[in-house]
């Protein structure tokens, strides 16, 4: 195939890489809407779209290793492709944590929320902000905006922390909200974990740019 058409196939995968992206990114701050709203019906139906984000993973991984198999690329396009089934994981897992949240917010049920939601709204905004900028490092190599988001994930820890702290403290003080606490804080790993994917998606746009493979938690050291 002559190269103009390989560079096709290329932005090819990274519009439908934009494309995934796009549903999680919506997946992720719905949920948390879901959550504040109460209304289990629409995280239900969330739930069940979450097979739409796997057939759509599934679809690119699909095409990626065709390009393998079929055109053999070299060097920095190969690390490209390589880059692809690295984040198309990470993304549908991001989509399970959207997911998950749902489901915390299902098996809440009617009862009413313990504690107005201050800072697991924001942990879903900081990560689905996180999740465009890495995308948007991904399309373009822009390995400057990849270093940035990986400093960002200190933003989501730190809230988690306050999460903890304030369920903890909550726990102590009526331990008959113990489940809702655990419920709600299950919710808070999910979306900080979404955050550490963001991560492991810009240490893949370093790698398909510069072909060195980088420790992100080194980097969040020097944030």
């Amino acid at each position: 195939m002559l190269r103009s058409g390989f560079d096709q196939q290329l932005d090819k995968l990274k519009e439908d890489i934009l494309a995934l992206g796009s549903m999680v990114q919506e997946a992720l701050l719905e949920s948390m809407e879901y959550l504040k709203a109460r209304d289990i019906a629409a995280s239900k139906k969330l739930i069940k779209r979450d097979r739409i984000i796997d057939d759509k993973r599934y679809a690119i991984e699909s095409d990626a290793l065709a390009m393998i198999a079929m055109q053999q690329p070299m060097a920095g396009d190969m690390r490209m492709i390589a880059a692809t089934l690295f984040i198309v994981n990470e993304l549908e897992r991001i989509g399970d944590y959207a997911k998950s949240l749902g489901r915390v917010n299902v098996r809440i049920g009617d009862e009413p929320l313990m504690k107005h939601l201050i800072d697991l709204p924001r942990m879903a905004e900081q990560a689905e902000a996180m999740l465009g900028r890495a995308l948007h490092a991904f399309v373009t190599g822009d390995i400057n905006l990849a270093h940035q988001v990986i400093r960002e994930d200190s933003i989501v820890d730190d809230l988690y922390d306050q999460v903890y702290a304030e369920l903890m403290t909550l726990i102590m003080q009526d331990v008959s909200k113990i489940r809702q606490a655990n419920l709600l804080l299950m919710g808070a790993h999910n979306l900080e974990r979404a955050a550490d994917r963001c991560t492991n998606i810009c240490e893949r746009v370093i790698y398909s740019v510069t072909g060195k493979l980088i420790d992100a938690g080194w980097e969040e050291d020097l944030a």
